[in-house]
């Protein structure tokens, strides 16, 4: 079961546009601007992306500690992983491994993982 993931981003503006661009490509370039101010005190602004009407991942402003966390995103095929990979290299990820069976997973696991421009991490 899945429901939210927030990760902290030292630059907002820089990091919804790798973002945007990274995922586009998995349908998941809805987006949603959620104002901290309107809620429970000390509630963070945060900036959301998700499908069918539903926010999973969510940038708030904040210290970043860049192995921390590991985000998995979906694609309902190779075309599509493949696509969503060139993306995130194109707006500035680096590989960590490159796309393609990782079969010490899963004998039927596909993937690619990259990290998020450096300018991410700090």
């Amino acid at each position: 079961m899945r429901d939210h993931v927030f990760l902290s981003a030292s630059n907002i503006d820089r990091s919804i546009g790798f973002y945007a661009a990274a995922l586009a490509p998995l349908d998941n370039i809805n987006r949603l601007d959620y104002e901290g101010k309107d809620r429970p005190s000390g509630h963070s602004d945060l900036k959301g992306f998700g499908e069918n009407g539903r926010m999973l991942f969510w940038l708030r402003h904040g210290s970043v500690a860049p192995d921390a966390l590991h985000i998995g995103f979906a694609a309902d095929s190779k075309g599509t992983l493949n696509f969503a990979y060139a993306e995130a290299l194109e707006a500035g990820a680096t590989v960590i491994h490159s796309r393609g069976p990782q079969p010490n997973y899963d004998s039927r696991y596909c993937a690619a993982q990259v990290r998020g421009p450096r300018w991410l991490q700090h």
